[in-house]
């Protein structure tokens, strides 16, 4: 345990010291590069002066993450299956960027573009978890509060794309605000880095980095941001989470503690249907949820504090239950 917090603590200050260098050199390329954020018209109108902030920010914080554990991973497949998911998903969002930016529009990748690659990708990581994890039941989902696996044998194929591609556009979605996802993402990889220490888990090595290098990012992500993660790194940032609960068995829990992801794609599902079926009334004045927010009055500032503080509670308490579901 003693071997594990040091290179926790190694890794989590290498991760943060080596995205705190590239970032200003980054965020200077992507302004010679021109590579802009395009606001959308149907967004708050607060937001037209976010226009050509840099994006693909995300980058940043991937690099960062690759470099921290490169040296780690060799005897740990673990962490190389939650690496190459997330990549893979940072992939299918850095092409959404660069359309993005290339064509000067809001709209990158078609929807059904970006589902079908969300699908693939989910797939090599179940096949790659067979092949890199043989020895490991995937297969098993922890149910808090008791001493029980649930066995997703019969639904494990359709439940790991669903918990891939749910939280890699849950997190997608709460990407709206000066450091909201990042922020609520670094509690998350917390509170995962807690849960992979007590379950004797290689992958605090992962969750630790992850947590470094966005604390580095945050620092130029919180409001006024200097820059955006994109695409690029919104959904490798949920493809992470979601990998890492697997491995770990933790899959309720990510919902539990990532309580405010849920919560931002349930109201977007519900002004959805609402909308249809009542021909074009809303619930929210505009969704994800933190949208209705600004519209109602509330600062920027305001929203994410109140996001981050629910999340750390959310967080807590997913510890709480951990405890008494396992020790």
């Amino acid at each position: 345990m003693a071997i594990h917090r040091i290179n926790l603590i190694y890794i989590t200050i290498l991760s943060f010291i080596i995205n705190l260098i590239i970032s200003p050199l980054f965020i200077k390329y992507l302004r010679i590069l021109k590579f802009g954020q395009s606001i959308r018209d149907c967004g708050p109108k607060s937001h037209l002066k976010k226009t050509n902030t840099p994006t693909m920010g995300g980058l940043i914080f991937l690099l960062s993450l690759f470099l921290s554990t490169i040296f780690f991973l060799r005897k740990n497949p673990e962490n190389i299956l939650i690496l190459l998911t997330t990549l893979s998903f940072g992939l299918i969002g850095f092409l959404d960027d660069f359309i993005k930016i290339t064509k000067k529009r809001s709209l990158g990748l078609r929807a059904y573009q970006k589902l079908l690659m969300q699908i693939i990708f989910s797939v090599i990581f179940i096949i790659l978890s067979n092949l890199l994890l043989p020895e490991k039941n995937l297969r098993l989902i922890k149910i808090p509060f008791t001493n029980f696996f649930w066995n997703s044998k019969y639904f494990f194929v359709p439940i790991i794309i669903f918990i891939l591609i749910g939280s890699s556009n849950a997190v997608n979605l709460t990407d709206g605000l000066d450091g909201l996802a990042a922020g609520i993402t670094v509690l998350l990889s917390i509170f995962f880095t807690y849960a992979a220490l007590k379950l004797n888990s290689p992958i605090y090595l992962m969750t630790s980095a992850l947590t470094g290098s966005l604390l580095s990012f945050l620092l130029f992500n919180f409001y006024p941001a200097k820059v955006f993660m994109g695409d690029a790194g919104s959904l490798a940032l949920g493809a992470f989470l979601a990998s890492a609960s697997i491995i770990l068995n933790l899959e309720i829990f990510l919902a539990i503690s990532g309580i405010v992801f849920v919560t931002e794609t349930l109201s977007v599902i519900i002004q959805v249907l609402f909308f249809k079926i009542t021909h074009g009334k809303r619930i929210f004045k505009m969704t994800p949820l933190h949208h209705h927010f600004e519209l109602s009055g509330w600062r920027e500032t305001k929203i994410v504090s109140f996001f981050y503080i629910f999340t750390a509670i959310t967080c807590v308490l997913s510890i709480f239950i951990l405890s008494k579901s396992f020790f």
